[in-house]
């Protein structure tokens, strides 16, 4: 069976990372998201040298996907504040990278506006998560220790970068458009399992994975656990 690819786009607060990460370990693939802005940022700002270096080592390395394995996750948050400003060097690489794991893997993609960038291909499946405010504010004051202010302006300053970013480089989509992916989810009422379920049963319906599959990773992933 050919490689398959998840991309995800989510509201702040939907819960929408976690789904995909779950996805990935039930069928015992990648998640990929801060770590292709970290090799975008480093590849972007270099000079001919360092970036030769940086292709060698990518080459010896297994490809983009045996060296975004060693970079480190970013637990950062986008700062309440900050102001979409767009870098098309920075995004050409970050697309590179993109396609260059779809070409090489089944695997997750979150953000990154990677539907976009993916798009036309057959083996690729997109998801919007969205969730209404009052869930999303409750989640984020509990996962960012956060007052209900704090939440709901982070909320709101990160959902407008991510539309303005998704805008500027969709030429002009938008970002909450439901014709632009292949479902679109409501994580409260849905839940966040439940979401990872209903997008492992659309997969099987594309045919793009079986659900022997499904159970085969759950299997190995409870042996692992004794």
């Amino acid at each position: 069976m050919e490689n398959f690819i998840v991309t995800f786009a989510r509201g702040f607060g939907t819960g929408g990372k976690e789904i995909a990460s779950m996805l990935a370990k039930d069928l015992g693939i990648h998640c990929y998201e801060n770590r292709i802005l970290t090799l975008a940022s480093q590849m972007s700002g270099l000079d001919e040298k360092l970036f030769l270096d940086i292709n060698e080592r990518i080459r010896n390395n297994g490809g983009f996907t045996g060296f975004l394995k060693g970079l480190p996750r970013s637990r950062q948050y986008i700062a309440r504040n900050e102001k979409f400003v767009s870098d098309d060097r920075l995004f050409e690489y970050q697309s590179q990278i993109i396609r260059n794991l779809a070409d090489q893997e089944s695997c997750v993609i979150v953000g990154k506006c990677a539907d976009y960038v993916l798009k036309g291909r057959e083996n690729v499946v997109s998801i919007y998560i969205e969730a209404p405010r009052a869930f999303c504010l409750e989640r984020t004051m509990q996962r960012m220790k956060v007052s209900a202010d704090v939440a709901a302006a982070t909320i709101e300053n990160t959902d407008k970068y991510r539309a303005d970013y998704y805008k500027y480089y969709t030429k002009g989509n938008y970002w909450t458009n439901p014709v632009n992916y292949d479902m679109t989810l409501n994580s409260e009422k849905v839940g966040i399992a439940g979401c990872v379920k209903m997008i492992e049963e659309y997969l099987v319906m594309k045919g793009l994975i079986t659900r022997e599959q499904i159970l085969s990773e759950q299997i190995t992933k409870g042996e692992e656990k004794k």
